[in-house]
């Protein structure tokens, strides 16, 4: 039997209230979501509307997305696809919001 292992690296990124909610929306599940869920190695994708940091405003949509390993995150995010949907989220989705991101190493507890 082999042993599942839970994800040891994490991509967040967080977007601030859209200007244009409808067009981000719909950007992002028909172009960015399908882009991003092609990364090589990506073990889970979660999407959180609404989120509520420490300090500050909500974020509009939290997005953490999980690999086995650094290794295997710095290889997605420096592929093809990982090109692919840095240059969308730059180009496309940033039209419309200010996004911030965060790779964040995962420790056994």
């Amino acid at each position: 039997m082999e042993r599942v292992t839970e994800p040891r690296a994490r991509f967040v990124v967080m977007y601030d209230l859209p200007s244009d909610i409808e067009e981000f929306e719909r950007h992002y599940r028909e172009v960015h979501l399908p882009l991003a869920k092609q990364l090589p190695g990506l073990r889970r994708y979660t999407v959180s509307h609404d989120a509520v940091p420490v300090i500050g405003e909500p974020y509009y949509l939290v997005v953490m997305l999980d690999w086995n390993d650094m290794e295997s995150l710095g290889a997605a995010l420096s592929s093809e696809i990982g090109n692919r949907t840095a240059e969308d989220a730059m180009t496309n989705l940033a039209r419309y919001t200010t996004i911030r991101g965060m790779i964040v190493q995962l420790d056994d507890q």
